[in-house]
């Protein structure tokens, strides 16, 4: 069972990077904290401080279209946000 399954590259989370070291993650849902900082200090050899993990709700949309109504909705997931000890960090691109 891999833990991270992707990083999350935004403008918001690469801001939260440079300012603050936090660095955010698209996880296993039922992975939890303990696990998951494990599998980040593993995969990029840093030291985490905190982690912070949110269950992202399914976006539902409906559109009207000549064919009629079609409605779908986004995949759920679990983010992980996780702090980096003070002067280390992550880079992405390296370890794709």
């Amino acid at each position: 069972m891999s833990i991270i399954i992707k990083p999350i590259v935004t403008e918001k989370v690469t801001k939260q990077g440079e300012v603050l070291n936090q660095f955010g993650f698209v996880v296993d849902r039922k992975a939890n904290k303990v696990q998951i900082k494990k599998a980040v200090e593993a995969a990029y050899g840093v030291t985490i401080v905190a982690v912070n993990t949110m269950n992202v709700r399914p976006d539902r949309s409906v559109k009207y279209t000549k064919s009629g109504l079609i409605s779908g909705k986004t995949n759920a997931y679990k983010k992980a946000i996780v702090q980096v000890q003070e002067g280390e960090t992550i880079d992405f691109y390296n370890n794709i």
